[in-house]
């Protein structure tokens, strides 16, 4: 069920809100571009296989890391005239111009149960049924109603042992059961299981002010209307999640609908320089995953003859009203010091399909790196020195003589002071030393309770968003750990996801630029460090856990 148009022209995007719809049951059309296209759009094509019901035009702007965006979207709504496959034609704007998009419309309205009071009722489903464990599922809520509500209060679904996100905004459409109109709203989620088993979605709890119909309590200018406050609640909905297949193989699990892994690069290659960095990018896009659930993408193995210098990766999940889409970017610049050829090995991503239920692999091919001397083409290596040559060497860079009188004066008095900082430091260190205490803890026992302090401290500094704090803390668990003197030395120790968090505290704190920093992710990333490196249990249940951006 695809719901994304990849033919646009000019960045605009063709997306539905659902696919498939009923016949006699509306929908939603969204046209998003990233910049203004070339003029107006021009709707009218749409009218030979739909009736336009209303329309409307939105725009925003948003500043993130320094990065202007901005985005504008026309919303249609519409109703089609007949059953069938369909497509929405191209529209243009201007003399951009759109892709057609492919549309599902069934004939008949599915078959539904009315409860008793049918003026307003919930339908829920989840798909599928039976995931494989940390794979999306898809959880549908409707919010039937055939009278008019002032508000309506809603919980969020819950399930143990799941990571829960909303996904885009609820869309709105009326349609028809047991030839009834109802106005229908729609809210989707993605639910992400973390363990294996039966589990169930709790009933969602729906709270609404309908209004009564007959006169109001006030006249006039004060009038208002009355209302009646209605409760309904949605069924409870079971899953079935499945362990991991037998077959998997490797470290990482990762379920999607769909993975790609692409790369470019800055600079041709075959013609680097020596000293002239060149910037490898590499992209891992996964439709139905998370973005915690992306892999690190950079393998090259650091050589003294081609350093390699990788940034921050970026991070970024779309949520979608089809699902999720996860989107991990790394950037690597290389500078070689030598010329010469090199070989950077192959990048293999092993998925699994949760569509066809097959392991998969997405992969970039090795690649060689040729790299010419600073003006640009191979030279020969200098010839070798003999000895000779290196005796003169030798003899020419030694200093002129100095003459006796002054050296005998200079050892004369470095020997002294040399003397009196001895005599100085042996006072002090008789002065304080102190009796070791009898019944003294171990060592070993002294540093794992300083370790827990440093853990706990962590933890206090994490949950009052106190960034200094938790540098402290951090930098006293570095040094017992890893004798890190720095948190920068502490990040190269530490796995991927803790390495961001450590980056952004050093930016928060020393930064030019104002970074919001929120503990509970420094800390979260910082538990799952630790779990990956002291838990060894079954495949099912040592999941790398999600976490959420």
């Amino acid at each position: 069920m695809g719901l994304i148009s990849t033919a646009f022209a000019e960045e605009i995007e063709v997306s539905v809100d659902r696919n498939p719809v009923t016949l006699n049951e509306s929908f939603q059309l969204l046209f998003t571009a990233n910049e203004s296209p070339d003029g107006r759009p021009d709707f009218s094509p749409l009218e030979t296989d739909f009736e336009i019901l209303g329309q409307s035009q939105s725009s925003s702007t948003s500043i993130i890391n320094g990065q202007f965006s901005k985005k504008i979207q026309w919303k249609v709504d519409v109703l089609a005239k007949s059953a069938g496959e369909l497509v929405i034609p191209a529209i243009s704007f201007g003399n951009d111009k759109t892709g057609p998009f492919p549309l599902t419309v069934n004939d008949k309205t599915i078959a539904r149960s009315v409860p008793g009071d049918d003026e307003i009722f919930l339908e829920v489903e989840a798909t599928p049924e039976k995931p494989y464990v940390q794979s999306q599922v898809l959880y549908t809520l409707r919010f039937y109603r055939r009278v008019d509500i002032a508000q309506a209060r809603l919980n969020e679904p819950e399930m143990e042992d799941a990571v829960i996100e909303k996904m885009g905004e609820d869309s709105n459409y009326s349609t028809q059961i047991n030839g009834v109109d109802y106005t229908v709203t729609e809210r989707r989620y993605a639910i992400f299981p973390q363990k294996s088993g039966v589990i169930t979605i709790k009933p969602l709890t729906l709270d609404a002010e309908v209004l009564v119909t007959g006169r109001p309590r006030f006249n006039g200018f004060f009038s208002r209307q009355i209302t009646k406050t209605k409760r309904v609640s949605s069924k409870a909905v079971t899953l079935d999640v499945q362990p991991l297949p037998q077959n998997l193989k490797g470290q990482h699990w990762l379920p999607a609908e769909a993975v790609s892994l692409s790369q470019s690069w800055s600079g041709d290659i075959s013609q680097m320089k020596v000293g002239e960095p060149v910037t490898r990018t590499l992209t891992l896009l996964a439709k139905g995953a998370a973005v915690g659930q992306l892999p690190e993408l950079n393998n090259a193995i650091d050589q003294e003859s081609v350093k390699t210098y990788p940034d921050q990766p970026v991070l970024r999940e779309e949520k979608k009203p089809e699902g999720m889409i996860a989107f991990r970017e790394e950037k690597i610049a290389f500078i070689p010091s030598k010329q010469g050829t090199f070989e950077l090995p192959a990048i293999e991503i092993p998925w699994f399909n949760i569509n066809t239920g097959k392991l998969e692999v997405t992969k970039i091919p090795a690649a060689v790196i040729t790299v010419l001397s600073a003006s640009g083409s191979q030279t020969q290596d200098a010839p070798p020195r003999t000895e000779e040559t290196i005796a003169n060497s030798i003899e020419s860079s030694k200093p002129a003589q100095v003459p006796s009188e002054v050296q005998s004066s200079y050892w004369m008095w470095l020997a002294l002071f040399f003397g009196l900082a001895w005599l100085s430091t042996l006072a002090y260190l008789l002065i304080k030393r102190k009796p070791e205490p009898v019944d003294s803890l171990p060592e070993v026992d002294v540093k794992t309770a300083s370790e827990r302090e440093s853990i706990k401290a962590l933890k206090k500094a994490c949950a009052e968003n106190d960034p200094q704090a938790a540098k402290e803390a951090l930098l006293v668990w570095g040094r017992i750990k890893f004798q890190a003197s720095s948190l920068g030395q502490l990040a190269s120790f530490c796995d991927a996801r803790l390495r961001d968090e450590i980056d952004t505290l050093n930016r928060c704190l020393y930064g030019k630029e104002d970074v919001i920093w929120v503990g509970k992710r420094l800390f979260q990333a910082f538990s799952e460090n630790q779990a990956r490196k002291q838990l060894k249990v079954e495949k099912d249940t040592g999941l790398e856990p999600l976490y959420r951006l």
